[in-house]
């Protein structure tokens, strides 16, 4: 059977809310886990969407943990279970600080780096505990603006740090007109993340080739190679083939799932599941595998009100949202929530980033070898190798879509 190699990417996303923080009573999965499931869930809404997909999980987890805080009652129980947090916000914390451990210690050898803020209407009375807790818990950098009178201002201001946070790959993450004089506050995580690969491609090497897209039109890619095989990590069966590409340093790398000829990406989209991706991760075994995975570089941005209303939880973009954690009223709900990342592969490694924007408003008053070789669509992640936090998720469907 032939064997196709694989292409790597990464994902910067950006999002608005005016969420509450949680009071909710479930039993919790572990931290990867739980940051894991909004991967899941939003890529199967954005899979029956033509085009390619990129978006940080992580990202968005977070800055929607930051939202969870000041939620309460019914809206803190949807967004529990969107998102699997834990029962309590106290449990949360300690996820979001394990997995900041545990990123810290993955991501030696690579450069990842990760902001939090928080944007406040001046004069405005949030509880003491909700901003202490931003503050303290995500190390989120407290900004004061004025919404009322110099909306667009605040949002340029917004903009610009979400920018400087990810070297320049995430611009305009509101975008005009989305913050206006009724928003009272903004949460914004921002992610950022370049690596090399542990074993280059040669740049020598690349040449033009053929990359076969869904509906069966080819195009032309430049694919990448390097002189002979590479110890990889690598599985197949009769649908999949698996490999996986480790960065330097070799605790974060890049999964990338290839359907074999005969099947379809959609095919492997409709199947996948966190059990399916952790028993595809326990049959990887380290192989002689000649890679050719293509050069790409896109971005992408998403308003997630309406994903994440279908996927359960509508109370917090409505009148019966409840964030009364935050400023002690239910004056509150998400106005916008906005998603935006940007990935890049190519011989040397890849660079990667996300930011999420959660905005706050008053509601309306108020051979001996394998061969991988990535010439048709497929999903990549890109993830913690031990404990397998997905800090990217995307499908490489339009090689050709470029840059922003």
């Amino acid at each position: 059977m032939n064997r196709r190699s694989i292409l790597a990417a990464a994902l910067v996303s950006g999002l608005i809310t005016n969420l509450p923080a949680a009071d909710t009573k479930k039993s919790a999965p572990s931290p990867a886990a739980s940051a894991n499931t909004i991967a899941f869930k939003f890529y199967s809404k954005e899979a029956a969407k033509p085009g390619n997909i990129f978006f940080s999980p992580y990202s968005i987890n977070t800055a929607f943990a930051m939202a969870y805080e000041g939620a309460r009652g019914k809206t803190a129980r949807e967004i529990a279970s969107v998102f699997s947090f834990p029962e309590n916000a106290e449990e949360l914390r300690l996820f979001q600080a394990s997995l900041k451990k545990d990123l810290a210690a993955a991501a030696k050898g690579a450069e990842f780096k990760q902001a939090n803020s928080f944007w406040a209407q001046q004069g405005y009375k949030f509880l003491p505990a909700y901003l202490k807790n931003l503050r303290s818990s995500y190390d989120a950098e407290a900004r004061l603006v004025n919404f009322k009178e110099k909306a667009e201002e605040a949002r340029e201001e917004i903009n610009s740090w979400t920018a400087k946070q990810t070297m320049d790959r995430i611009k305009d993450l509101f975008p005009e007109g989305s913050l206006n004089p009724l928003s009272r506050l903004v949460l914004v995580n921002a992610v950022y993340f370049k690596a090399t690969w542990q074993v280059p491609f040669s740049k020598e090497m690349t040449f033009e080739a053929d990359f076969t897209k869904t509906g069966g039109e080819k195009v032309k890619v430049e694919m990448m190679s390097a002189p002979g095989t590479r110890q990889a990590g690598y599985y197949e069966n009769g649908e999949l083939q698996v490999l996986r590409l480790p960065y330097k340093g070799g605790g974060l790398s890049m999964l990338v799932l290839l359907p074999v000829k005969g099947k379809t990406l959609a095919d492997t989209e409709k199947t996948l599941t966190e059990s399916k991706l952790a028993s595809l991760r326990k049959s990887l075994t380290e192989q002689k595998v000649k890679v050719f995975l293509p050069k790409f570089t896109f971005s992408s941005g998403y308003t997630l009100n309406g994903a994440l209303s279908n996927l359960g939880m509508p109370a917090a973009f409505t009148d019966a949202a409840d964030f009364s954690g935050m400023d002690g009223t239910r004056k509150l709900f998400i106005q916008k929530a906005f998603h935006k990342a940007f990935v890049e592969v190519n011989e040397e490694g890849t660079e990667a980033a996300a930011a999420t924007g959660v905005a706050m408003g008053l509601k309306s008053m108020a051979f001996d070898f394998a061969m991988f070789r990535a010439d048709r669509p497929f999903m990549f992640l890109i993830e913690d190798s031990k404990t397998g936090l997905i800090l990217f998720m995307g499908r490489m469907e339009e090689p050709e879509a470029g840059g922003k």
